[in-house]
């Protein structure tokens, strides 16, 4: 009786597991035969892609180097294919002309940019100009930033805080070329990065020994949040679980956040116990005009403390990491490059001399350093993928069907690399920018290191100043080694930026003989 019992539950088992099996594999056909009706009834249809597996999608195929990943299929499917992330369709682009349609033809339909699960808790709900949606609070925010804090004349005001920013870098790092000391190239831009930042956010709010402890916390909190943006998210593949927060991320994020909030409180409090009417000597610096802003009464700007928060918060976060590392794979290109290097400090001693130090008055008499700034953003293109946009409607591009609410990835990476464009395009040669036009405006399809449209970067002539100003510094007051038995290697790690994947150390030499020069 025991063995009869016994073999009528492992048949029941067995029955059990088979009956398992069969549901799931009837589940897998039913899911690719629901995918391709689904497919065959649009026309267009969508864009080609590799299948995927049934809920998950392409998921588990993914690699950590996107843009390389991207590259490699977009040679086996074309210049516009699909993606299932889970339950997200996302299309992916790296096609020139495909991005044209896109960026310019289909511009409003695309001017929404896809918003990760967690973006909106650092950025005060995601309503500053990176997140927030297409429409009249955004055109507000960017009008404010282009025509009142990052316009020409506001930049000339605040090229004092630059310069004394800059200067106190090439201070520290004179101190290292005298004792021969290498000096990891990237924390120092980083450092100096951030406090030109915040120089000209607030540049006269925080008191002089304040500062250094003001940048280091600043320094921890972004590299907390850059972090969590990195991490992989259920909550982006399966929007209706978002709510959930299944990782914990969103929660993760709301820390360094509101450290970020108490640090904006604690700098606009002090501006505000200032006396805003005086005219007591000091810079007027990109707080001053935010505050001004919200003071005014017109209804039409309608600026709360929290968009200006917001909009500090963006600075912040886009004015380090961005011009970071354009600075950082150029140093690395002219250490691997000794000749390009030379050309360019021979430019720079010609323009300044050997008497003087740069200033931003000189950036304009330098093409070959602006070559190699453009060289850099097309080699290592800073936004790799852009930021992805998700269409408001249902439209065609490029023949195939791109659906309201998918995630459009657009290579620029891959662009900027197409050989039918650009003769030996993986070599850094900053000559092919002193023959060509190529500007950052987004006019031209083939080179978008700011994007293009309505949606192109704000902070493009900040950036452009910044990163051309330090890099003939740099070029103009030292001469760089690599340490003993050491080798250049200019290789890339992904991320929502682009960043050298091994760390840039470098020994600095003086070049300027006269000690005043490097105060």
């Amino acid at each position: 009786m025991t063995d009869i019992s016994s073999l009528f539950r492992n048949r029941s088992r067995k029955d059990q597991l088979d009956y398992g099996l069969t549901v799931i594999v009837i589940s897998t056909l039913c899911w690719c035969l629901w995918l391709y009706a689904k497919c065959k009834r649009r026309s267009p249809p969508l864009p080609p892609g590799p299948w995927g597996l049934p809920i998950i999608g392409n998921l588990p195929f993914l690699q950590p180097e996107l843009h390389t990943y991207f590259q490699g299929l977009a040679k086996k499917h074309g210049p516009i294919f699909k993606l299932w992330l889970g339950a997200k369709l996302t299309i992916v682009v790296t096609s020139s002309e495909v991005a044209q349609e896109i960026l310019k033809t289909n511009d409003i339909i695309f001017a929404n940019h896809d918003v990760p699960a967690v973006g909106p808790v650092n950025t005060y709900g995601g309503t500053e100009i990176i997140w927030s949606p297409y429409g009249p609070k955004w055109r507000m925010l960017r009008k404010l930033c282009v025509n009142r804090i990052l316009r020409n004349a506001m930049l000339d005001s605040s090229t004092d805080l630059r310069r004394r920013e800059t200067r106190q870098t090439v201070r520290y790092l004179a101190d290292q070329a005298r004792v021969g000391s290498p000096v990891n190239l990237g924390e120092q831009i980083f450092l100096m990065m951030l406090n030109v930042v915040t120089q000209m956010l607030w540049g006269t709010t925080v008191k002089e020994e304040e500062r250094e402890v003001v940048g280091a916390e600043f320094l921890e909190v972004i590299r907390e949040m850059n972090d969590l943006l990195l991490v992989p998210n259920i909550s982006d593949f399966f929007p209706v679980l978002s709510r959930f927060d299944l990782q914990g991320l969103a929660k993760r994020m709301r820390r360094p956040a509101q450290r970020m909030d108490q640090m904006f409180d604690r700098i606009i409090n002090q501006r505000l116990g200032m006396d805003r009417d005086s005219s007591d000597g000091r810079a007027v610096d990109f707080l001053d005009v935010l505050l001004k802003v919200k003071d005014e009464e017109a209804e039409k700007t309608k600026l709360t403390m929290n968009d200006v928060k917001a909009v500090l918060m963006d600075m912040v976060l886009g004015g380090t990491d961005t011009s970071l590392h354009v600075i950082e794979f150029a140093m690395a290109e002219l250490l691997h490059n000794p000749d390009i290097m030379k050309r360019a400090q021979q430019e720079v001693d010609k323009v300044v001399g050997k008497e003087k130090v740069v200033e931003e008055s000189h950036i304009s008499k330098l093409p070959y350093i602006l070559a190699i700034m453009k060289e850099t953003l097309r080699l290592h293109t800073v936004a790799p993928l852009l930021v992805p946009r998700r269409p408001s409607q249902t439209t065609v591009v490029g023949g195939f069907t791109i659906p309201k609410d998918s995630k459009i990835f657009i290579n620029a990476w891959a662009i900027h690399r197409n050989p039918n464009v650009w003769e030996n395009p993986l070599k850094f040669d900053p000559d092919r920018f002193l023959d060509m036009s190529y500007d950052f405006k987004g006019n031209d399809f083939n080179y978008l290191p700011f994007g293009s449209g309505r949606r192109i970067c704000v902070g493009m002539a900040m950036g452009e100043r910044v990163v051309l100003y330090n890099l003939a510094t740099f070029l103009h007051s030292f001469d760089w080694k690599i340490p003993q038995g050491e080798r250049v290697e200019v290789e890339e790690k992904f991320g929502i930026v682009l960043e050298l994947k091994n760390p840039l150390v470098a020994t600095p030499v003086l070049r300027l003989s006269d000690p005043n020069l490097y105060l």
